[in-house]
C-alpha cells in the first residue's frame, strides 16, 4: 500500500489499480498426474481489476455494484490490506474496520467472549480498549448466553451477529463491509441497517458491496458499478442504480 500524501477529505486513493490471480488448467492432484501431464498444464492468468482508479471522501457512503466477478469483493480485499495489487496504489487516510467473510479472523475452539478480543486486537484495540465496548458488542450482538459458547457450534446467522457487532463498536473511522448482511434474519438486517445509519450521521466513511438496488439507493450517496474489471459508472447511486438495473432487464 502507498503511503503517498492525501488531502484530508479524500480518506481512500485508489491509483491505477491492477490485480490478477493465477490458476492451472487440468490440475493434477498426484505425483503420478503431475508427471505425466508435466507439459501439457497450463498457468493462465486472470485480470479481475484494470487499471482502475477512484477516490472516496471523508463522510461517503459508497456501494459497489455489479454482476459476480465484476470485481467488487476483490476490491474491498485490496482495500483492507488482505491482497494487494499487481500494479497501482492504494491509499487509507484512517482507522480501518472490515467485515468480509463470515467468521474470518475467528478462532472456532474458543468462546464467543474471548473472539472478541482476538478479533479486536486485529483492529489496534488492547485489552483495556476491549474492556470499555465489549458490554455494547454482546449486547448488539444478541448472542445471550451463548457468547461463553465455543464458536464452532454457531451457525452462519451466529457468526454474522458476532463479527458485524465487533466491526462497528471498534471506533473505525472507514468502514468496508461485503455482503454478508445477505446472512442472519431479517431483524438483526435491519438493525444492522439502523447501525449502519447511525454510523453515517456520525461521519464514519462506508463502502459495501451490495446486490439489492433497493438498499444501494436509499442508504448510499454514490455508486461505483464495476463490469468485467473496470469502472463503467460512478456516480449518485439512484442514477447509477437505475442505470445498472436497466442493463440488466430488471
Amino acid at each position: 500500500m502507498s503511503k503517498i500524501k492525501i488531502d484530508d477529505e479524500i480518506v481512500i486513493k485508489v491509483e491505477n489499480v491492477t490485480k490478477e490471480f493465477t490458476y492451472y488448467e487440468d490440475k493434477a492432484y498426484f505425483l503420478k498426474e503431475r508427471l505425466a501431464n508435466l507439459k501439457r498444464t497450463r498457468k493462465r492468468k486472470h485480470v479481475v481489476l484494470k487499471d482502475i482508479s477512484c477516490d472516496i471522501r471523508r463522510g461517503e457512503t459508497v456501494a459497489l455494484i455489479g454482476i459476480n466477478g465484476s470485481g467488487k469483493s476483490t476490491l474491498l480485499k485490496l482495500l483492507s490490506k488482505i491482497i494487494y495489487p499487481e500494479t497501482g496504489t492504494i491509499s487509507m487516510n484512517g482507522k480501518v474496520s472490515s467485515l468480509l467473510e463470515l467468521g474470518a479472523g475467528f478462532n472456532t475452539d474458543f468462546t464467543g467472549r474471548e473472539n472478541i478480543y482476538f478479533n479486536s486486537s486485529i483492529y489496534g484495540l488492547g485489552k483495556k480498549d476491549v474492556d470499555k465496548v465489549l458490554d455494547s458488542i454482546i449486547e448488539f450482538s444478541e448472542l445471550g448466553e451463548f457468547i461463553d459458547a465455543p464458536v464452532r457450534t454457531y451457525s452462519s446467522g451466529m457468526y454474522m451477529r458476532l463479527a458485524f457487532s465487533i466491526a462497528v463498536n471498534v471506533e473505525a473511522e472507514i468502514l468496508l463491509i461485503d455482503e454478508i448482511l445477505a446472512v442472519g434474519d431479517a431483524h438483526f438486517q435491519d438493525k444492522c441497517l439502523k447501525k449502519m445509519k447511525e454510523l453515517k450521521e456520525k461521519g464514519i466513511t462506508m463502502v459495501f458491496v451490495s446486490h439489492s438496488m433497493s438498499t444501494v439507493e436509499q442508504f448510499c450517496d454514490r455508486a461505483i458499478w464495476l463490469h468485467q474489471g473496470l469502472i463503467k459508472m460512478d456516480g449518485d447511486s439512484k442514477t447509477v442504480g437505475e442505470a445498472y438495473l436497466k442493463e440488466q432487464g430488471l
